[in-house]
C-alpha cells in the first residue's frame, strides 16, 4: 500500500461514511486534518462561530438524515465549548462525532498551551471518548466510532488527536476499505408471543411510541400494528412524528408539560402500555405512583439497560423497534387475531372532542397559543421545525402539530438554550429544498444567536418565529408557588434587545408583531423574504408577558390548569 498522510486516511473514511458536510472552526492543533479536507475537496464545511453551535448543527443534520453528524474544532477550549452539544445529543440518543485537535503527545504531561485531557472530561457525556496515539490506527478508530455512534442505542463519539500523531504518514488504500457493519438487536420470539397475549387480554391498551421509534425508523411498522389491532398510540416528545397526528387512532400526548388534557385523560384510562424506545423521562411520567396505578406495562428498547431503570416494566424486550414490531405483527397475523373491538378507539375520540385547549384567541397582547394555531394552518406537513428549550418549547409540544418523522427537532432531555438557531442550520443543510422553521424564545435566541453569521456566509435560509415576552417565562411560572419574580425580567427599554435590529446587524430581515391577525401575513411575507435573500428571517411575536403554560406536578387531567385568560 501507498503511504499517504494519516489525515487523509481520515477523511476518506468520513466520506464514505456517507457524510458529505461537516460543522467546526480551524486552529494550529487541527489544521493538518483541515489541509486533508482542502486537498480532498469532496467533503463541505461551514466555518462556525463558536464549537458549541458545531456540535448543535452536526446534531441537526444527523436528526434529519438519520446518519453520523461531525463537528470539528482544535484543542484546549473548543473541546471544552463542545461538551454541550456532546451532553445534548447523548440525553437524545443522536449519532455524531467530534473531533478534537490537541497538543503534541510529549507536552500532555507539562501543561502545554490549550493541553487539556478532552477525553476524561467528555467520557461522561458520550459512548465514547479515545484519543489517538498511533497514527496507524487513526482510520479503525474513526471507523469503529462511525460503527459505535450508529449502533444500539446511538449516540456520540469524541475523538482527540496530538497533533504529532496529525503529522505522520501511514499505509492505506481507501479503494479496499468500506464502513463496518452495525448489526440490529433482534427481539426473543417467547417475549414477542408474551407481549401480543397482553396486548389481546387488555381492555384499553396503548402504544406509546418514544424517541426509540424515530432512530429507528420504525413509523411504517408502528402504523401497521396499530391498524391491525386496531390500537390507540400516544406519543413522547422525543417520539413526535412518528405517528401522524391527524391519524384516527392517535391518542396525544401524556406528561406534566408537553401534553394535551385528553392525551392525560387517555393515559389514565388505559389498562396496558406498549412502550416503544421510550425513557420514561420525568417529564413524561410525573409522579410515578400516578403514572402507574392501574395499568400494565410492556418495554421495549435496544439498550438493555433502559430496562427497569426507572421502574421495573411487566414485561422487558430487548430489541430494535422496527424488529419488535414487525415481529409482533407477524405473530398477530399468525394468530388471526385482527382488530380489537372499536369501543376504546371511541372512547379516544370522544375524549379528545371533549378536553380541548383552546387556540383561537383574539387578544392583545397576544396569547401563545393563537401563535401555534397560525403556525398549523399555515404550514404544510412537509415542514422541518426546531425548538429548544422554554415556555415555547411547552407551547410547542401541546399545540404545534406534527404529520411526518424527522420533521420536528427538539432538544428533549438536556434543554440547552440556543440550540435552535444551529440546528436549524444542520436542518437545513441536510435538507436544502425543504421550508425549515425554528420556534424560538427571545432569551434562547439570544445563546448562540452568532450563528446567524453562519447561515448570512453560506446562503442558508430558515424563518425563525420568536414568541417574545421578554422574560424568562418558564422560570417565573416556576418561581410562581414562591410568591416571588426574582430577576427574570430582561425588559429595559422600549424593546429589550431590539431582534429585529439584530437580525438586520447580522444581514438578515425581521419583523415584529403585536396583533394576532397579523401573523398569517407575516409568515407569508418570511417565506417570501427567506427565498428571496436566502437568509434566515425572524417574525418576532409579542406574546402576554405573564401567560402561563398549562402543567401539573402529575399527570391529572383534572387539576392542571390553563394558559391564564
Amino acid at each position: 500500500m501507498a503511504l499517504i498522510p494519516v489525515m487523509q486516511a481520515v477523511v476518506d473514511v468520513i466520506r464514505t461514511e456517507g457524510v458529505d458536510i461537516v460543522y467546526g472552526c480551524p486552529g494550529a492543533a487541527i489544521l493538518p486534518l483541515y489541509h486533508a479536507m482542502e486537498a480532498d475537496g469532496r467533503v463541505r464545511h461551514l466555518i462556525v462561530r463558536h464549537e458549541e453551535g458545531a456540535t448543535h448543527m452536526a446534531d441537526g443534520w444527523a436528526r434529519t438524515t438519520g446518519n453520523v453528524g461531525v463537528a470539528i474544532g482544535t484543542s484546549g477550549p473548543a473541546g471544552t465549548n463542545m461538551i454541550t452539544g456532546l451532553y445534548t445529543a447523548h440525553a437524545d440518543s443522536i449519532p455524531i462525532i467530534c473531533v478534537t485537535g490537541q497538543a503534541a503527545t510529549d507536552k500532555l504531561h507539562q501543561e502545554a498551551f490549550q493541553a487539556v485531557d478532552i477525553v476524561e472530561i467528555a467520557k461522561p457525556v458520550t459512548k465514547w471518548a479515545v484519543q489517538v496515539k498511533e497514527a496507524a490506527q487513526a482510520p479503525w478508530i474513526f471507523r469503529e466510532a462511525f460503527r459505535l455512534a450508529r449502533s444500539g442505542r446511538p449516540g456520540p463519539v469524541l475523538i482527540d488527536l496530538p497533533i504529532d500523531v496529525q503529522r505522520q504518514l501511514i499505509e492505506w488504500d481507501s479503494s479496499i476499505d468500506a464502513p463496518l457493519p452495525v448489526t440490529r438487536v433482534e427481539p426473543h420470539p417467547p417475549r414477542v408471543e408474551k407481549a401480543l397475549d397482553m396486548l389481546l387480554s387488555a381492555e384499553r391498551p396503548l402504544i406509546l411510541a418514544g424517541g426509540g421509534v424515530i432512530l429507528g425508523e420504525a413509523w411504517d411498522e408502528l402504523r401497521q400494528v396499530a391498524e391491525y389491532l386496531n390500537i390507540p398510540v400516544q406519543v413522547t416528545l422525543m417520539g413526535k412524528g412518528s405517528f401522524p397526528e391527524r391519524h384516527p387512532l392517535y391518542a396525544g400526548m401524556t406528561g406534566i408539560q408537553t401534553s394535551q388534557r385528553w392525551g392525560n385523560a387517555v393515559f389514565l384510562e388505559s389498562d396496558l402500555v406498549l412502550a416503544l424506545g421510550s425513557r420514561f423521562g420525568d417529564r413524561h411520567t410525573g409522579a410515578l405512583d400516578v403514572y402507574r396505578e392501574g395499568r400494565r406495562f410492556i418495554h421495549v428498547d435496544v439498550e438493555p439497560t433502559q430496562l427497569g431503570k426507572v421502574f421495573g416494566p411487566d414485561l422487558g424486550v430487548v430489541s430494535d423497534t422496527g424488529l419488535f414490531l414487525k415481529a409482533l405483527l407477524a405473530a398477530a397475523r399468525s394468530r388471526e387475531a385482527g382488530p380489537r373491538p372499536a369501543a376504546w378507539p371511541e372512547r379516544v375520540s370522544s375524549l379528545r372532542r371533549e378536553l380541548p385547549r383552546r387556540d383561537d384567541f383574539a387578544d392583545v397582547p397576544i396569547k401563545a397559543p393563537r401563535v401555534f394555531r397560525e403556525i398549523n394552518e399555515f404550514y404544510g406537513p412537509e415542514t422541518y421545525f426546531v425548538t429548544a428549550i422554554g415556555l415555547y418549547q411547552i407551547w410547542s409540544g401541546q399545540f404545534q402539530e406534527t404529520h411526518l418523522p424527522r420533521h420536528y427537532q427538539v432538544c428533549g432531555q438536556a434543554g440547552p438554550l440556543g440550540w435552535e438557531i444551529p440546528a436549524a442550520i444542520g436542518v437545513k443543510t441536510a435538507r436544502p429544498d425543504a421550508e425549515v422553521v425554528g420556534v424560538v424564545g427571545d432569551y434562547s435566541f439570544q445563546f448562540l444567536v452568532e450563528e446567524l453569521a453562519v447561515a448570512a456566509q453560506y446562503d442558508i435560509p430558515f424563518v425563525l418565529v420568536m414568541l417574545n415576552n421578554e422574560y424568562l417565562g418558564l422560570i417565573r411560572q416556576a418561581e410562581l408557588p414562591y410568591d416571588m419574580k426574582y430577576e427574570v425580567d430582561i425588559h429595559y427599554d422600549e424593546y429589550g434587545t431590539d431582534n429585529v435590529k439584530i437580525m438586520e446587524a447580522y444581514g438578515c430581515t425581521g419583523r415584529r408583531v403585536r396583533d394576532p391577525e397579523e401573523i398569517r401575513d407575516a409568515l407569508e411575507w418570511a417565506r417570501k423574504e427567506a427565498n428571496r435573500t436566502s437568509r434566515p428571517v425572524l417574525v418576532e411575536v409579542m406574546i402576554e408577558r405573564e401567560g402561563n403554560a398549562a402543567m401539573g406536578a402529575a399527570i391529572d387531567a383534572v387539576k392542571e390548569f390553563e394558559p391564564v385568560s
